[in-house]
């Protein structure tokens, strides 16, 4: 195996052992978050892209070759030629294609995890975030849920208190309406006292204008008496002398 092909395979083993490691249950996604959040990766950032690009173009290359490695140490007229030409030419034919292979599947292999890698840790952070997001909602939910409690606790205590102000108050205009109801009654009988009160005195008014109507007749009658008795007299002192 050439350097170049060395180099791959350890890329591929270590790209298995950072899958495996991304994938260990007893490390929660939060703490991936924390590892990712450190200032190197910040610092390594901005050479993510160009080195995930320049990776990529790389694998894609060497892939591509060893497929041209493949179809060329598989196709009959290359056996043929390499039979004809030396007698141990098939296994040394045999010992390429082999070689094309394992560097085909190396290579393919390579590609795929690292694209796996790379949308791993993307989808690692996405949970985590969403977790945090989750948390955090959590909280204000319980915290929601624990005001609205208290909202509805001050609701019933205020309708308690509401109920018992209904009902002194309802208890105070009973008291008042039974007050104001022998505070009429009362006044009823105090009316009907006065009302008897001024009938009897329009009656005595009667009786004494009747009186007083008598009297004026009787008073007239005896000055038309005393009027007559003094002409008689004053008539019979005449006829004297």
């Amino acid at each position: 195996m050439t350097l170049q092909w060395v180099a791959v395979a350890t890329f591929l083993y270590a790209e298995i052992g950072l899958i495996l490691i991304f994938c260990l249950p007893f490390i929660p996604p939060q703490r991936w978050q924390k590892i990712f959040s450190f200032t190197v990766w910040g610092k390594i950032a901005t050479f993510w892209n160009k080195a995930f690009l320049t990776i990529i173009v790389l694998l894609i290359v060497l892939f591509l070759d060893a497929v041209r490695e493949v179809r060329k140490y598989s196709s009959t007229p290359a056996i043929e030629k390499g039979l004809t030409s030396r007698p141990g030419a098939y296994e040394h034919v045999q010992m390429k294609l082999f070689r094309s292979q394992r560097n085909l599947y190396i290579s393919g292999f390579s590609l795929f995890f690292w694209l796996v890698l790379r949308r791993l840790v993307i989808l690692i952070t996405h949970l985590a975030k969403e977790l945090s997001n989750k948390g955090v909602l959590k909280t204000q939910a319980e915290n929601t849920n624990e005001a609205a409690k208290k909202f509805m606790e001050e609701n019933e205590r205020l309708k308690r208190l509401l109920k018992s102000y209904a009902k002194e108050e309802e208890h105070i205009l009973e008291a008042e309406n039974k007050k104001l109801v022998e505070d009429q009654e009362k006044l009823k009988t105090e009316l009907k006292k006065t009302s008897d009160a001024l009938s009897k005195a329009q009656n005595d008014v009667m009786t004494m204008r009747m009186q007083s109507e008598r009297l004026s007749k009787e008073y007239d009658r005896l000055l038309k008496e005393h009027a007559e008795l003094q002409n008689c007299l004053g008539k019979d002192s005449k006829k004297g002398l």
